[in-house]
């Protein structure tokens, strides 16, 4: 064998060892667990729990802090299998939020605040939620209107923000603020500012939004009046913010796009097992092409955008540009996880409708993947502009 023979082997050891162990966590946790979760709301104490004492909130963060120190490829391979087996996006919601999203902190943040802050993210002590998303700003970042105006020690905030998930259960808060405002600033991502702060819920109001999937990780209208800000709590230099949080855009973008695949991959087991099963006209529907060719297409276009998605997780890891790759991911891994979904209910035929065989309910947690963190349209107006050269569009 020669060495880069030795490498790759010993690379995809590495990688299935990961796999593996996460795997033995999350098949803990069978269908009938997460349809009461999507019945009753319920945070997934219980699986965010197992996946903490075991070690993967902390798969990306440094070594010296708890963390294992691993990379958007195998944080990929892990939340690849965590949505791979019945729990969809409330399962990979209630953990991925811990990967990425805390990337300012560790990058941006001080000495002290990373020992303070990131081991208790780590053992699952500390739960985060994350204020950026405004009603009137939507994807346009630098029109956010939350303000946070210097006072003696610190800011005092009063804003307002929109689709915060898990703020119910959240004890603290990454929190987007404009330290100046949009009409003062030279350039429109000037003078936007990241805190990283207890979730005070006297200043806080929160307010739940009922929505179509994800039942049991809640998404909220939040109301900040007069909330105090510790300028210790601040992330980095006043100001900066808005490039703080583009070093965990492309890393977010592929793990949505792996999760949705998961998603996608374990509607396909179920379509097939019950295509094999299922008899009609004294056969079994599996052996009718008109079921057969829906279902191969669509293994095809998981296969491809999952060759994609961890195509744009290796570049990532070896600091290579992968912007391109990461939204490609994330369009073609959501596309294909929603057809899969889509297929597999239509495959159930009339108990596709039904909640007992769960695809109905996998459905609806993926069509979130196909709208956020970043829509569709904008991911082909990037493409469009940044790779074929076109001219910007809006």
């Amino acid at each position: 064998m020669n060495m880069l023979a030795s490498i790759d082997h010993n690379r995809q050891a590495h990688l299935d060892t990961v796999r593996e162990g996460v795997r033995s966590v999350v098949t803990r946790f069978d269908d009938e667990y997460w349809l009461q979760r999507d019945e009753d709301g319920e945070f997934p104490r219980e699986f965010h729990r197992a996946m903490a004492d075991n070690g993967w909130l902390g798969i990306t963060m440094p070594e010296e802090f708890g963390g294992s120190g691993l990379g958007v490829t195998e944080a990929a391979i892990m939340m690849h299998e965590v949505s791979s087996h019945g729990g969809g996006m409330t399962a990979a919601s209630s953990v991925h939020i811990n990967l990425f999203g805390p990337h300012p902190i560790v990058v941006h943040g001080t000495s002290d605040q990373k020992k303070e802050w990131l081991p208790r993210l780590v053992s699952g002590t500390d739960q985060c939620c994350f204020g950026f998303t405004e009603p009137d700003a939507g994807l346009n970042t630098t029109r956010i209107k939350t303000f946070a105006e210097r006072a003696p020690g610190g800011y005092i905030v009063h804003g307002q923000k929109v689709w915060t998930s898990t703020a119910q259960v959240a004890n603290k808060i990454m929190l987007l603020t404009r330290t100046t405002r949009y009409e003062e600033v030279k350039r429109p991502t000037d003078g936007i500012t990241i805190f990283y702060t207890d979730m005070d819920r006297t200043k806080i109001e929160v307010r739940r939004i009922p929505k179509m999937g994800r039942k049991a990780v809640d998404s909220n209208a939040i109301f900040i009046d007069g909330l105090f800000i510790p300028q210790a709590h601040r992330i980095g230099e006043e100001g900066k913010g808005f490039s703080y949080i583009l070093d965990s855009l492309n890393p977010e973008r592929i793990l949505v796009a792996m999760e949705a695949i998961g998603i996608g991959q374990d509607a396909l087991r179920r379509a097939t097992r019950y295509a094999r099963e299922r008899v009609v006209f004294d056969r079994p529907i599996g052996k009718n092409q008109g079921i057969q060719h829906p279902l191969a297409e669509r293994w095809m276009y998981l296969e491809s955008a999952y060759l994609m998605a961890t195509h744009a997780a290796d570049l990532y890891d070896r600091g290579e540009s992968c912007g391109a790759e990461a939204n490609a991911a994330k369009f073609l891994g959501a596309r294909a996880g929603y057809d899969a979904c889509l297929q597999a209910v239509l495959t159930h035929g009339g108990f596709g409708y039904a909640k007992e065989y769960h695809v109905e309910r996998l459905l609806r947690e993926v069509i979130i993947n196909r709208i956020a963190p970043i829509t569709e349209q904008l991911i082909l107006s990037f493409i469009a502009e940044k790779v074929l050269d076109l001219p910007k569009s809006y």
